[in-house]
């Protein structure tokens, strides 16, 4: 459960203001039909991050646990600090307008802008971490519906109201706590 609890919190936090969650309330302005989008997202976030996830199990396995845990320690502290950077919304490319082709448009617009994203790369770090795939992908998927879900259906008559800059600062926080235990296990090595 420790996984999937984790997994979940760091990226719904990572997720506020980041680019995907803005191409949320760009396809949701545009289309307004939020379950496509949704299902969409859903979609997209399952394939991207469970094939970060077996990345990150991979390279668990695959490396040497001393090096691993070093890798672990950067990845959570540049985690940590990239979330402090703002993201600028990707202009949503697709020009259906039936629940087929939104859900399409969002699925592959969704799946490229995850593409060497920071929830990404916090996908194959916390699958490295635990070593448990199935626990990593359904909390980051978790993670990005929690963060996404609420920009599709509120839109940006809400996402002005929300502190970005307080929510990006926790979030950094959290990686880098996580990149200082990390450190502890890596020391001890």
């Amino acid at each position: 459960m420790h996984p999937f609890l984790v997994s979940t919190a760091l990226v719904a936090l990572a997720e506020i203001g980041d680019k995907t969650q803005l191409l949320s309330l760009v396809l949701a302005a545009r289309y307004r039909a939020p379950l496509p989008i949704i299902l969409g997202i859903l979609v997209a976030t399952l394939a991207n991050h469970g094939v970060a996830a077996g990345l990150g199990d991979l390279l668990a396995h695959a490396l040497d646990p001393r090096l691993l845990n070093w890798a672990v320690v950067v990845s959570f502290v540049a985690m940590g600090l990239w979330i402090l950077v703002p993201d600028k919304p990707d202009d949503a490319a697709g020009a259906g307008r039936g629940p087929r082709s939104i859900f399409v448009t969002t699925a592959l617009s969704f799946f490229l802008a995850e593409m060497g994203d920071k929830t990404q790369i916090a996908t194959v770090a916390l699958a490295a971490r635990f070593s448990d795939w199935l626990p990593v992908v359904a909390g980051t998927t978790l993670g990005m519906l929690l963060a996404n879900v609420p920009a599709v259906l509120f839109g940006h008559r809400y996402a002005d109201r929300l502190p970005i800059r307080w929510i990006h600062a926790i979030a950094a926080a959290l990686f880098i706590v996580l990149g200082g235990l990390a450190l502890r296990t890596a020391l001890r090595g």
